[in-house]
């Protein structure tokens, strides 16, 4: 049978695929991002409507980033059973709803690209700047986002009281992905620990066999059969 027709195989390599893929993903959207790569402190008004290509890269790259770790948090939550069960089903849909507000705040960076252009640089980045600070985009997208950060650190330690991952992997992925746009040496240790929490949970998944991704223990399938030679005598 295929990978992609068995689903107990298809759904855990999905998941502990984007584990992995999703950091390397941020990585190279922060890299790409030409204002990130300004040193700290330098004026960085204007730079999106310098280099749109680059903007355009990085910004889908960082969308991607937030995309691709949804699967992931969802097979987090799955190996979550016998223990942390209800915390980490509270846990898991705080960080997904959370990661998704913060895809979709990734389309600002295209409005600050075509604004800078369009605009006399400054301007251009003031409109932005006031689109980004009403209540709505707030309150609506940008807190949620933070709060699903929040959400992952839980979920992850949640996981860990479920004994189905490290203590330490929750604390390297927030930590990670906080530092990695502090270019170049956060990006450096922060896309590192990204990945380093991020890959061993995702790792574990695609170790596992599919009897255990699904909670389904070889023996209960063994006395299931003796029960049913039992019953035909």
């Amino acid at each position: 049978m295929s990978v992609f027709a068995n689903p107990r195989t298809f759904r855990r390599w999905a998941a502990g695929l984007c584990l992995i893929v999703a950091p390397l993903v941020h990585v190279a959207g922060i890299l790409t991002d030409p204002a990130l790569r300004q040193g700290r402190g330098d004026d960085t008004v204007g730079v999106y409507g310098q280099y749109p290509e680059q903007v355009s890269v990085s910004a889908s790259a960082l969308h991607w980033s937030w995309v691709l770790l949804l699967p992931g948090i969802v097979g987090m939550v799955h190996l979550i059973r016998g223990r942390g069960v209800v915390l980490g089903h509270i846990a898991g849909g705080i960080t997904f709803l959370g990661i998704v507000n913060f895809s979709s705040l990734m389309l600002g960076d295209f409005f600050y690209s075509r604004l800078e252009r369009a605009l006399p640089a400054a301007e251009g980045a003031g409109i932005a700047d006031q689109a980004f600070a009403d209540p709505g985009a707030r309150f609506g997208f940008q807190l949620p986002g933070f709060v699903g950060l929040f959400g992952l650190f839980l979920l992850g330690l949640t996981l860990a009281y479920a004994r189905r991952g490290p203590w330490w992997a929750p604390v390297a992925m927030l930590t990670g992905i906080l530092t990695a746009p502090i270019f170049p040496y956060g990006t450096i240790a922060g896309g590192t620990l990204y990945l380093a929490g991020a890959g061993v949970i995702g790792l574990r998944m695609l170790r596992m066999s599919d009897d255990e991704w699904s909670g389904e223990p070889a023996q209960a399938v063994t006395g299931s059969l003796s029960g049913n030679l039992a019953n035909t005598r």
